[in-house]
């Protein structure tokens, strides 16, 4: 049940509205866009009544502020800049503590800024839930001097701190835009179209939706034409979320403004392009890889957010640990052979490569990459772009790169026999190879390249490591509870435990009990925008070619079983792996059933 299906249910429980009344109110266009606000006018609830039931929702402690009178020591405590933004108001204070009243309990950016306020100024804040009416008296008791009634209205401050929809609906004052931009279509200088879309009220909506991307974690923004409108999706740890509904007619001017920003071609429609944009945000330094694909009538824009200024993770960051994390380690020791990492598109493959290339990375060693395209920036290793369209494949750039005499090579994916085949002869020579292989898991790797032609005894003596992964969404720490599974659910987990090498268990659960298992799950709070859950980690395989394991492979045997290497290695399933790090508390089993 949602938040929003629980106020409702506690409306109709204590009897603030009727059911039939509800059912009319859901009708209404109003609802969809703001279903409380629909309840409060259309029928007859008091917002206090409402906000004191959405406070029970969302664990706070309700508090009215109407006809309050509260000093100025306390208001001041927040700024009248951050607190229209953040839509905040501290109401009383004293040595220790600041009482903060918030009217939107979802709002996680709110309460991070309150907390860094709070620490600078020594207090421990606590939060209340106040109505919006609340809110809008408590805020007209600052005294606002004119410098600070500019800065509330300056752009600058608006595009920086309010919130995505009250920012787009300021922006969206397109009309002038648009205009230009019809009288624009007959026109061939690709000038000309570019300085309108530069200048107009799209700049800044393409900049907010951006910022708030970067600001709310997201690792893609989707920005895709609808039959009626355009809709702008937020992909946040691994799940789609639709942040902002455009109207249609100002869609092809975002996409330009884009394509501007990318270095694309305007005038190209019917081919799809890719590009790059380097902005920064909030003194981040943030990569945009766009991709622009022509539909039926209008263009999509995907764009793939990359956070330089964060730097490489470790691979303990990334979630591997335990035994598996040992034999990825000592792997990376090694000065020659092939070290390979399997997973479908958007397993994290590309960011697990780049944090063992930066740990690779040293004065003494030349790195060389071909990538398609080139995600994350390594200082000091050679990185280069293919470019099929001229030529420059994976296995011509290859060839090339072997002249340049470098240690590490890093392909950013075996997709034919050709590739796989100089990868494989690089490493016989001496090269440390790094790629990449889109398989199911860690056993389908080693089929898969005897299927491209590679000579078992070749790929035998190469292969070094196989790591397969998947990513499963964190559990928030903010609001982590104990979970109750059923019956069933426990009894196909101990089954999975059963089978799973005891030397791993005691090494990643030294306080193991089969029957003292406790899962976890998050309630959802504001710091996790109420889904429960607050970042990603991996769930992996790890696949160690060791001797034995190179004997079945001379012996072009392709099917190789989990026994073949439970025989000779501490080797668990990314299932395995994932009930591991249920039992650790990272995830939770509904991830590891969606994920794996």
């Amino acid at each position: 049940m949602t938040k929003l299906e629980e106020l409702i249910d506690l409306l109709v429980k204590n009897k603030l509205i009727t059911a039939a009344a509800l059912a009319e109110i859901k009708t209404l266009p109003v609802f969809s866009v703001n279903p409380e606000e629909a309840i409060v006018k259309n029928g007859s609830v008091d917002i206090e009544e409402l906000t004191k039931l959405k406070a029970k929702v969302y664990g706070f402690t309700y508090q009215s502020l109407l006809d309050r009178k509260i000093s100025d020591q306390a208001l001041n405590s927040i700024p009248l800049e951050a607190a229209g933004n953040y839509k905040t108001i501290c109401f009383q204070i004293n040595t220790k503590k600041m009482l903060v009243g918030i009217f939107d309990p979802e709002n996680y950016k709110a309460i991070e800024a309150i907390d860094f306020l709070a620490k600078k100024q020594r207090l421990s804040p606590e939060y209340f839930l106040i109505s919006r009416l609340s809110f809008e008296q408590a805020l007209a008791q600052y005294k606002v001097s004119e410098g600070e009634a500019s800065a509330l209205d300056s752009e600058d401050s608006s595009v920086h701190y309010k919130r995505l929809n009250e920012e787009v609906s300021g922006a969206l004052k397109f009309k002038d835009e648009e205009d230009a931009l019809d009288q624009a279509k007959n026109r061939t200088e690709d000038e000309k179209i570019e300085e309108i879309i530069r200048v107009a009220p799209v700049s800044k909506i393409v900049s907010v939706i951006i910022r708030h991307a970067v600001e709310g974690r997201a690792s893609d923004i989707h920005i895709e034409p609808m039959q009626k409108e355009s809709r702008v999706r937020y992909r946040i740890d691994g799940i789609l979320h639709t942040s902002l509904i455009l109207p249609k007619n100002v869609h092809s001017a975002i996409v330009g403004r884009i394509k501007v920003l990318a270095e694309l071609r305007l005038d190209e429609t019917r081919m799809p392009q890719d590009g790059r944009i380097r902005i920064n945000i909030n003194n981040r330094d943030i990569d945009l890889r766009v991709s622009v694909l022509p539909l039926l009538e209008e263009e999509k824009v995907v764009m793939r957010i990359l956070d330089i200024t964060k730097g490489a993770p470790t691979l303990e960051d990334l979630g591997f640990m335990g035994p598996g994390l040992k034999i990825i380690l000592k792997n990376l020791e090694k000065t020659d052979g092939m070290f390979l990492v399997a997973g479908p598109t958007g397993s994290g493959k590309s960011t697990t490569l780049f944090s063992v290339l930066t740990s690779l990375n040293e004065e003494g060693i030349n790195i060389s990459t071909l990538e398609d395209p080139i995600e994350y920036y390594v200082k000091g290793a050679n990185q280069s772009q293919v470019r099929p369209e001229i030529g420059f494949t994976f296995a011509s750039g290859l060839r090339s790169l072997l002249r340049q005499d470098p240690d590490v090579i890093m392909v950013g994916e075996i997709r034919d026999n050709e590739t796989a085949e100089l990868g494989i002869h690089a490493s016989l020579t001496g090269h440390f190879v790094l790629s990449t292989l889109h398989t199911n898991d860690a056993l389908g790797a080693i089929p898969r390249l005897l299927d491209m032609k590679i000579e078992p005894f070749l790929l035998g003596s190469t292969l070094n490591l196989v790591l397969a992964q998947r990513l499963a969404r964190k559990i928030c720490t903010h609001c982590k509870v104990e979970q109750k599974l059923p019956d069933d659910v426990i009894e196909n987990i101990k089954k999975e435990l059963a089978v799973t090498p005891s030397a791993v268990i005691k090494q990643m659960l030294p306080d193991f009990a089969i029957n003292k298992i406790k899962f976890y799950k998050g309630e959802g709070c504001a710091r996790c925008g109420s889904t429960g859950y607050l970042g990603r980690v991996a769930l992996a395989e790890v696949l160690d070619v060791n001797d034995k394991i190179k004997e079945i492979i001379m012996d072009n045997k392709k099917n190789l079983t989990i026994d073949d290497l439970v025989k000779n290695q501490d080797f668990i399933t990314m299932r395995q792996d994932g009930i591991i790090k249920a039992l650790l508390g990272l995830t939770t089993v509904e991830e590891i059933i969606r994920t794996v």
